[in-house]
């Protein structure tokens, strides 16, 4: 990876003081969403997915954001992006992952944290309309994750389909960012969580009665007890343990041959700064940046109230000037 242009490190105004205001704020002053062109893609096991585009000239660079859990292309970062990438003059995909794009998906299984199969799906059909160039990969929090994860797994062969990776705020440790979920304060963000993933995973039991069992899904009050209950043994895990050590993007940073940013702010309330990956752990394609605030996926800048475009630009830089 070539030397960055200099590009300004995150630091979260006076204004908000700490992990938590950081990353709710975002939500209070989320921009006013662009109109997009929503096309559906069959799967190849008989489902579908939901991809809004923000079209352009064809001949001009095509970024790709994969969401973070619960999110669509009306979370406070896409629509931020959205805005960023007109303003560049880039297109913009932004696929929901399976009964994320407010209808619900017609086959037993969801989405998940390691979802790297569906990643190379995706890319793989963006490449061939994207005339067989690559496209520049970006991930967000869940969609980090499982970026990560796809680019490690693919090693030599990842340059052909991507020109790069971003992952802001990925939970890169499932575990040590579950068991956080579970403490204090951040009750809420997992009340927040299940409360949709619960009224998702109902809907979908009245169509395969025997998916689950639903009692456990209803006590469920961690992220635990419900990946336990309904995302492994939906995605074929024995169960949230085996889960989130088989979907920790973590281990597969050593074998990423993209050039790769992640961002991780230390005081991100999803995931404890000591679950942080250091130099060591990486490959040396793999920068990592780890500001002291930003909370998770917050990035506000500015005076009150703030602006949402720390994130997009330094997305933009990358695959600009950080790439090739």
């Amino acid at each position: 990876m070539k030397p960055a242009l200099s590009f300004p490190a995150y630091r979260a105004p006076r204004w908000l003081p700490d992990g938590h205001s950081q990353t709710l704020w975002p939500l209070l002053i989320k921009p006013r969403p662009l109109p997009l062109r929503r096309e559906r893609w069959p799967t190849p096991d008989g489902d579908f997915i939901d991809v809004d585009w923000l079209d352009g000239p064809r001949d001009a660079p095509l970024l790709v954001l994969f969401h973070g859990l619960e999110g669509s292309s009306r979370s406070h970062y896409a629509i931020a992006t959205a805005r960023a990438c007109r303003q560049q003059g880039w297109r913009l995909a932004l696929p929901h992952f399976r009964g994320c794009s407010g209808e619900l998906n017609q086959r037993p299984r969801a989405y998940h944290s390691g979802d790297s199969a569906e990643i190379d799906w995706i890319l793989r059909r963006l490449q061939t309309l994207n005339a067989n160039r690559p496209v520049h990969a970006a991930g967000v929090s869940l969609g980090g994750n499982a970026l990560l994860k796809w680019a490690g797994e693919q090693g030599p062969a990842a340059p052909a389909r991507v020109t790069g990776v971003v992952a802001f705020c990925p939970p890169l440790d499932l575990a040590a960012c579950g068991h956080a979920l579970a403490c204090g304060f951040n009750r809420i963000y997992t009340r927040h969580f299940l409360h949709t993933l619960k009224q998702t995973s109902a809907r979908r039991l009245q169509h395969f009665p025997d998916l689950f069992d639903r009692q456990r899904m209803l006590r469920a009050t961690t992220l635990w007890q419900f990946d336990d209950a309904v995302t492994g043994p939906v995605h074929g895990f024995s169960g949230a343990d085996d889960y989130w050590q088989q979907s920790s993007a973590k281990p597969w940073l050593r074998q990423i041959a993209v050039p790769t940013l992640t961002v991780n702010p230390k005081n991100d309330p999803f995931l404890p700064a000591d679950a942080l990956p250091t130099a060591a752990e990486v490959s040396p394609l793999v920068r990592l940046e780890q500001p002291a605030s930003g909370g998770h996926v917050g990035f506000v800048g500015g005076s009150f109230p703030g602006r949402l475009d720390w994130l997009p630009q330094r997305l933009l830089h990358f695959f600009l000037h950080e790439t090739s």
